[in-house]
């Protein structure tokens, strides 16, 4: 399929065309079409250009609009005049293939948008599309997209979201006028993979009644199924708890497919070079070092041992806590010992970095590292599932034999 995008380089056009690309590339294999062309048109593309895309696309994403002009007036030259332009283009080529339209909650001009320029413009361009659709018989998408977020939202401009995260990944000022106030979120992933299944006739099809969305077969609009609902407070809230990550080491809860997972990833974008990376305390003596690398809300915390050659670690037991040893570098004897056990067995694991093997240090049996090597450090990432705590250690000195 050969794809035209206008509005190629917003924030909308420059995710859906890196992810077209990689599926041109051949890699992005997992959803199941075939793209040939990407044609990105955005103000920067001539009106040639815009003519044979036309003349050979099998698709039209339209994403192009002004959404922040100097004249209320452009709303409805850039947002209906465009696509009016797009359309008699297509038309002019007797090319009938389907045109997907970016539109916006504000078309349904209720409530709160019920005096917006923006929502008219919109809503003109979304009667223009519905209607050339009927007189041509060609396919017509048209999606009211709420609030978006997502890597490469412009900050200061439109999005809440990239405001917030860009000023607090930044150390910048802001102002949340109303904590209280809950926004729709659409995360840019989830808008992506809407739009790739549009190319294989798998759109979500809906009826509106105002801002409310109706799933029906055959409904006149589109929308994406997957919205996530937060006040400004709960996200100020949730990105501090990002910014502090590097202090705390703490990973915040993000379920598969929660806003919170999204709203991270969306954090991290905004990064500045400095902050990228960060350092960890090292715990140095002269037996090697340790170092914590992550600790989680409800899964304990994952950590680095360095050991030096000759040195033996560990020598104690726990009565709840669990780890597991991980040698990723070095030569090593991981051995242990059940307490409970009046014959006293040790159990031995040889370990080695080229042959990576996770083992399991039980409650109850005391336990140790031992690094076998006269020359080479050995490495062993350590996992436990709990945060240690110097109140309550449950960590007790035994040598293993």
């Amino acid at each position: 399929m050969k794809i035209l995008v206008t509005g190629a380089k917003g924030f909308v056009g420059k995710n859906l065309c890196a992810q077209l690309k990689n599926i041109r590339d051949g890699k992005a294999r997992n959803y199941g079409v075939t793209v040939t062309e990407v044609y990105e048109y955005d103000l920067d593309s001539t009106p040639e250009e815009l003519d044979r895309w036309c003349a050979e696309a099998d698709f039209v994403f339209n994403l192009a609009g002004v959404n922040r002009p100097k004249d209320a007036a452009e709303f409805m030259a850039g947002n209906f005049g465009f696509a009016s332009t797009l359309l008699d283009t297509l038309k002019a080529h007797g090319n009938t293939c389907p045109v997907m339209l970016s539109s916006s909650q504000q078309a349904s001009l209720a409530g709160r948008f019920g005096n917006s320029e923006y929502g008219r413009s919109k809503k003109a361009g979304e009667d223009l599309f519905l209607k050339y659709g009927e007189d041509m018989g060609a396919k017509v998408l048209v999606y009211r997209f709420p609030n978006l977020f997502g890597k490469w939202c412009r900050p200061n401009y439109n999005s809440a979201v990239a405001t917030f995260c860009n000023a607090i990944a930044n150390d910048l000022p802001y102002t949340v006028n109303d904590p209280s106030v809950e926004l729709e979120l659409l995360y840019i992933d989830d808008l992506v993979d809407e739009m790739i299944g549009c190319l294989k006739g798998e759109e979500h099809r809906c009826d509106f009644d105002g801002l409310g969305v109706f799933p029906i077969k055959d409904g006149k609009y589109c929308y994406v199924p997957t919205t996530h609902r937060a006040t400004l407070g709960e996200i100020v809230d949730l990105l501090h708890s990002f910014a502090d990550q590097p202090k705390t080491l703490m990973i915040p809860e993000i379920p598969a497919g929660s806003f919170a997972k999204k709203l991270y990833s969306t954090y991290l974008s905004y990064l500045p070079k400095e902050k990228v990376a960060f350092p960890l305390k090292m715990n140095v003596d002269d037996r090697g070092s340790f170092t914590e690398l992550v600790h989680t809300l409800n899964a304990g915390q994952v950590s680095i041992n360095i050991s030096k050659p000759g040195i033996t670690k560990g020598q104690h037991w726990h009565n709840t806590k669990f780890e597991q040893f991980i040698v990723v570098k070095g030569h090593g004897l991981i051995q242990q010992r059940n307490l409970n056990d009046p014959e006293g067995e040790i159990l031995e694991w040889e370990v080695d970095g080229d042959h990576i093997q996770a083992v399991h240090m039980l409650p109850g049996y005391t336990h140790n590292i031992i690094n076998l090597s006269e020359t080479e450090d050995l490495v062993t990432v350590m996992y436990c599932n709990e945060i240690f705590n110097p109140n309550k250690p449950d960590t007790y000195f035994e040598p293993v034999k």
